[in-house]
């Protein structure tokens, strides 16, 4: 019942926030730090969006849109995806099993393990193509924008739930230098820095930047007397922009990041332990406590600790040529990443190779390469009729191959492409693996119209078409077709091809300059995709095929954008409904490693969301927001009896509410003090409802002392202040991983 009162609490605070409430960490009063043109404040104090390709007010957007700027990334301390996804309601992450493993949920669109994402992430006009690449840190940013609703009219068959726009910090004509290191507890040392400069000045300037962390961990494995939340990271962004001439820019850009840590640290809830033991009971294993998503162990008793490497390479040129009449811009980028898994195998004891099919090692290896092009031409921001056209193509060359292997306790031995079935360290038991060529080709538009100087109608359409073509590994343990061998490769190919249209019908209407209506109806479009070849028979499960069927999601959006008290109080507030047919669900069977993907036939969506900021006096701010979202399954082959539930990995509320301070001790000193409390809501991780984690919430504090005119600053810090005990998450059957506990630290940051 407690959590129901935080519940309601946080709703009638949204409510209250008509009269009451702020915030500075979204869409806030104080305009961001303005660099070379990237975002910047309107001369009414609004943050400018770009997340529909031109630049525009966040109050006169017509979309339901949370945007951070530079100074409240550094306010509310953002180092992590999950920071700012976790002050922005409607939208959730769950981050478990390796560094590039995430899944998000937006506005009830989720993702799930080896599954598409349901959002676009995009980083200075360049698109992430890889989930993988989503957890890398967070450093040297200008803004983010996060949006809700289906984006896939502009971003394509990845914005069926919506979509996060990241601009970083740009380079500079003059020499710049910034700096910030903290030191936590876990043995959390992690720093990032930046240099910025002309090297001729007006025509070609520079911006390098990085961020390093080691951090020792504050999970223990008490089996191997070890930490199983060790990470190791680094990474470095390095960009050359030229002016070519007074309207051709060109921007080219070089990132790379290595992140090591801990693989697969699960906990299975069945297992039977022996009395004060890591071993299992070996007459009766798996006799252990039933599933239950609020049983929380922060202890591991696995005899292999694991192991996570991931490396992220890309490299982009954006060339954009300007004119009156308006824009062309050419994007093209390449991006390769790699993960590679090892840990060990439920029920993750220390008892090795239980009934000879549990209990041993397993691994997971997968390396994505691609290239891509985005090609658009547009009109004139100002203009009265304004439109944009494109083109897109991705090209994706990627290789996965799952094992389990027999545990000799001598450790795991990395596997790639070839199973080692005769190893004496670490013989493979099972192999699954296969290449994949995919192709994805897109053509798109856009058109507005101003009907009036209070009325616009807009339309945008997009089509996706993606072939894939997957070829099965003639050295899989199961799967693998008739005829195939290394000598017969035509054999082991399959091929198909996903295709959608997506438009979107957006209507806005600004009866003042401090209000925005806007009514829309789009549809979003997710690629299906193969499951690993061999993994749905080895389930042995009805319903579960190797194809998985393509995802749509029609929506349709209410909204309204006010600011009132002379600009000092800002409330946005929308509402949705979304039909979404065939989304995914994700399965997994310890005993063979098999991760399944299936389709859910038919879910219904309904909800909103309401942010409401209030600056009553100078430095003071004040924020309130919270979204939620009703689903329900209305068809699932899979699991008739499952129809009527709630969906999995959808959250039913979210939200936050706080306030920050900033005033000034001195005419050269201020101090900032900000506290927020982080709510969760009640969530099933299954369709069957069989267990859910209950509503939870996270307290965070930020203060500092820092100089008037922002050279430096000390700060300290703490994350989950009350040391809430809660799981990352629960995959059905009993597969958990607790969350981090409470963290804390000091930093100092410095600019010159």
């Amino acid at each position: 019942m407690a959590q129901v009162r935080i519940s309601r609490l946080l709703v009638c605070a949204s409510a209250l926030a008509l009269t009451t409430v702020g915030t500075a960490a979204q869409a806030q009063s104080a305009p961001p730090v303005a660099t070379d043109g990237q975002a910047r404040a309107t001369e009414s104090d609004d943050i400018v969006v770009t997340a529909r390709g031109r630049g525009e007010a966040l109050l006169a957007a017509p979309i339901s849109v949370t945007a951070f700027s530079s100074q409240a990334i550094t306010d509310a301390r953002i180092k992590a995806v999950s920071d700012f996804i976790g002050i922005t309601p409607n939208i959730s992450i769950a981050q478990s099993q390796s560094a590039g493993t995430s899944f998000v949920t937006i506005r009830g669109i989720s993702q799930v393990r080896n599954g598409e994402s349901p959002i676009a992430v995009v980083t200075d006009g360049v698109q992430q193509v890889s989930a993988r690449q989503f957890t890398s840190d967070v450093f040297d940013v200008q803004q983010i924008e996060v949006l809700r609703g289906p984006q896939g009219a502009l971003y394509g068959r990845n914005a069926i739930g919506g979509a996060i726009v990241i601009t970083t910090k740009q380079p500079t004509n003059d020499l710049r230098f910034n700096a910030q290191a903290s030191a936590g507890n876990g043995e959390d040392f992690r720093g990032d820095a930046s240099i910025s400069g002309p090297i001729v000045r007006d025509k070609l300037l520079f911006r390098i930047a990085g961020s390093a962390r080691s951090f020792g961990g504050l999970l223990n494995n008490v089996f191997l007397n070890q930490t199983a939340d060790m990470v190791r990271d680094a990474n470095v962004r390095g960009q050359l922009k030229a002016f070519l001439s007074d309207n051709l820019t060109a921007d080219l850009k070089v990132g790379y990041s290595n992140t090591r840590g801990i693989g697969l640290p699960f906990q299975y809830q069945p297992a039977k332990f022996l009395p004060n033991s890591c071993l299992v009971d070996p007459a009766n294993p798996f006799g252990g406590p039933a599933p239950d998503a609020n049983r929380v162990n922060r202890n591991f008793c696995a005899n292999n600790r694991g192991y996570n490497l991931r490396t992220l390479f890309d490299a982009s040129l954006r060339l954009v040529w300007k004119a009156d009449w308006g824009s062309i811009a050419n994007t093209f980028a390449v991006v390769n990443t790699s993960e590679n898994t090892t840990g060990d195998q439920f029920p993750y004891s220390a008892s090795r190779n239980v009934f000879g099919v549990t209990d041993g090692t397993q691994t997971q290896y997968e390396t994505v390469r691609t290239w891509q092009n985005d090609f658009r031409i547009a009109s004139n921001d100002t203009a009265t009729f304004r439109w944009m056209v494109g083109a897109y193509y991705l090209k994706t060359t990627r290789f996965i191959s799952s094992t389990t292997g027999f545990d000799n306790g001598l450790g795991i031995i990395n596997i790639y492409r070839t199973p080692q079935y005769t190893s004496p360290i670490n013989p493979t038991l099972s192999f699954l693996a296969d290449d994949n060529r995919n192709h994805a080709y897109a053509f798109f538009g856009n058109l507005a119209y101003d009907v009036t100087d209070k009325l616009t109608a807009e339309f945008a359409y997009r089509y996706d078409i993606d072939r894939r073509r997957q070829i099965i590994s003639p050295l899989s343990s199961a799967g693998v077709p008739a005829g195939c061998t290394t000598a017969s490769s035509a054999a082991c190919a399959r091929n198909t091809t996903f295709r959608k249209g997506q438009p979107k019908v957006t209507v806005t209407y600004k009866p003042s300059s401090d209000v925005t209506l806007f009514a829309d109806y789009g549809i979003g479009f997710r690629s299906g995709q193969y499951n690993q070849s061999g993994a749905a028979a080895a389930a042995q499960l009805p319903g579960v095929f190797d194809l998985v069927r393509q995802e749509s999601a029609s929506t349709v959006e209410l909204g309204i954008k006010s600011k009132l008290l002379g600009g000092k109080l800002r409330i946005n507030a929308t509402g949705f409904y979304t039909r979404d047919n065939d989304p995914f669900y994700f399965v997994f069977v310890g005993a063979v490693g098999a991760q399944i993907l299936v389709n859910i036939d038919k879910v219904d969506l309904y909800g909103g969301e309401i942010e409401a900021t209030l600056t009553p006096i100078k430095g003071l701010d004040l924020f309130a927001n919270y979204g939620y979202t009703h689903s329900e399954i209305k068809q699932f082959a899979f699991n008739p009896a499952a129809v009527g539930n709630w969906a999995p990995y959808i959250p039913r509320d979210s939200g936050a509410i706080g306030a920050q301070y900033r005033f000034a001790v001195s005419p050269d000193l201020n101090l900032f003090g900000r506290g927020e409390i982080e709510h969760h809501g009640k969530q099933y991780w299954d369709p069957e409802n069989a267990t859910a984690r209950s509503a939870f919430q996270l307290i965070n504090l930020n203060a500092a002392i820092e100089t008037a005119n922002g050279r430096w600053s000390i700060n300290g810090f703490v994350r989950n202040l009350a040391d809430k005990r809660y799981n990352a998450e629960f995959v059905s059957g009993g597969f958990v991983q607790p969350a981090q506990p409470r963290t804390y630290g000091i930093g100092v940051r410095a600019s010159f």
